[in-house]
């Protein structure tokens, strides 16, 4: 299955995405997994939720050859919707979700991943949004999350990516760690929390939540009615078809 669930006894239910070879999910994927981790946070037996990646990274965000290879606008319109209901079903899940992050986090994946309430990754893991190259805007509300203001704009105009390290950094990554261990680093902060009243802890992570000063749904959706101007404009097309043609950028040499 592509998207799994294990539970441990002391109560952490552990989300596997599995989507080769580089886990750009379809649109129909990304409905899925808001249904799994909206579905763990409200069994209350489940204390902290992990979500991680099998495979080559965490997340290379939505599957653009979708797009291109489907008439209409149905398979833009459903990653769109699908990637706003991942991030709230993250954002919104009653308990805390621990993001467990392996070499690459780009598009989509900074969306999960922003909104997750603890972050660790592997040593490799490095952080992006390629939008602008793929001529899309998004989740530059959740880049803001992970990285100062000024550095989120320079990030995002020029798609460069930041590492776990700099994140670590900047505070937003709570540990990074060699690949072989970071289950078990996302594990061990899942435990300490896992033993805390789950009553309390549903409680607290509510009440973060309302006093977050940036109301990160509303946020995604305003930016993306950018992107759906760009693709009535044909830009974001032209953008898809040269990627998917080339595997590069428009303009990249």
């Amino acid at each position: 299955m592509p998207i799994t669930t294990a539970r441990t006894d002391s109560g952490i239910a552990i989300v596997t995405v599995d989507y080769p070879p580089v886990n750009a999910l379809p649109s129909a994927a990304w409905f899925d997994l808001a249904y799994v981790i909206t579905a763990a946070g409200e069994d209350p037996s489940t204390h902290v939720v992990i979500l991680r990646s099998e495979g080559r990274g965490f997340n290379a965000g939505v599957d653009i050859k979708e797009m291109q290879t489907t008439t209409g606008f149905g398979a833009l319109i459903g990653a769109n919707h699908g990637c706003a209901a991942a991030f709230s079903a993250v954002y919104d899940c009653p308990v805390p979700v621990i993001a467990a992050v392996n070499g690459f986090c780009v598009g989509g994946g900074v969306g999960l991943v922003g909104n997750a309430d603890v972050i660790v990754a592997s040593d490799d893991a490095y952080f992006g949004l390629p939008e602008v190259d793929r001529g899309a805007l998004g989740a530059a509300t959740h880049l803001a999350r992970l990285v100062p203001q000024h550095m989120m704009r320079t990030l995002y105009y020029t798609a460069q990516t930041v590492s776990a390290q700099q994140l670590l950094h900047f505070g937003s990554v709570y540990r990074v760690v060699p690949a072989d261990e970071l289950l078990s680093a996302a594990t061990e902060v899942a435990e300490m929390i896992a033993k805390k009243d789950t009553r309390v802890i549903r409680a607290a992570k509510a009440a973060i939540n309302h006093i977050d000063p940036v109301d990160v749904k509303t946020s995604y959706r305003l930016e993306q009615g950018y992107t759906f101007e760009l693709n009535l404009a044909g830009v974001s097309d032209e953008h898809r078809d040269a990627f998917v043609a080339t595997g590069k950028a428009v303009g990249d040499s």
